[in-house]
């Protein structure tokens, strides 16, 4: 998975995906107000932002936009090696090119630079729709995966130890279920062949990862 796809995602999960998930089918709350505040019930705890993107479905979507975005990717680092080029040679002309040519080079840069902004900008936006349909995809269905299995097996709550505002300081090993939920989601869900699914035209690359510097 490419890494700056990875990082995307990772952030996209992490902000829109906090599991609680209560059992349902409790005792009523009238009795459950009775009961000691001690008597927690079984808790568990999940990583969504890793579980989405090891479920084959993730590894799939993210080899599916990797390809998809590839394009612009290039172009992009095309753009940003032209901009590099004008900035090596205004370097080289100082005091040695003519105003004009300075002048020639200073604005070629100028528009370079801004063409990379505006396609890196559009970028991001079309990439960010994309991986958020991945994981709103794959996140509704791994939420009832979820429940389900913390039902069956009963679990009164289950955190997001992904999520940044998630209060978890310590977890024992034992109480993570990221691996059971997805094998439980690639048994529930499976992969077809390799078939990618249908996608809006090619959307546009993700971005280099540095910014170019303006001639």
């Amino acid at each position: 998975m490419n890494s700056r796809i990875m990082k995307y995602t990772a952030a996209l999960a992490a902000a829109g995906l906090l599991i609680v998930a209560a059992v349902r089918g409790q005792s009523p709350a009238s009795s459950s107000a009775s009961a000691p505040s001690s008597s927690l019930g079984k808790v568990g705890v999940i990583n969504i932002r890793g579980a989405i993107g090891n479920t084959s479905e993730g590894k799939q979507a993210s080899a599916e936009l990797q390809s998809q975005f590839a394009p612009r990717q290039t172009e992009l680092e095309n753009l940003n090696k032209q901009i590099n080029d004008l900035r090596q040679r205004l370097a080289a002309c100082e005091g040695k090119c003519s105003q004009d040519e300075i002048g020639r080079l200073t604005q070629q840069g100028q528009k370079a630079t801004q063409r990379f902004d505006r396609l890196n900008n559009e970028l991001q936006e079309d990439l960010n729709s994309a991986q958020g349909e991945v994981i709103d995809r794959i996140g509704r269905k791994m939420v009832d995966v979820l429940d389900r299995y913390a039902r069956e097996n009963g679990y009164t709550m289950v955190l997001d130890s992904s999520a940044q505002n998630t209060p978890i300081l310590y977890a024992s090993t034992q109480i993570d279920v990221t691996q059971d939920i997805v094998r439980l989601y690639d048994s529930a869900y499976p992969v077809k062949g390799g078939a990618a699914p249908a996608q809006k035209p090619a959307a546009k690359p993700a971005a280099p990862a540095t910014t170019p510097t303006k001639p």
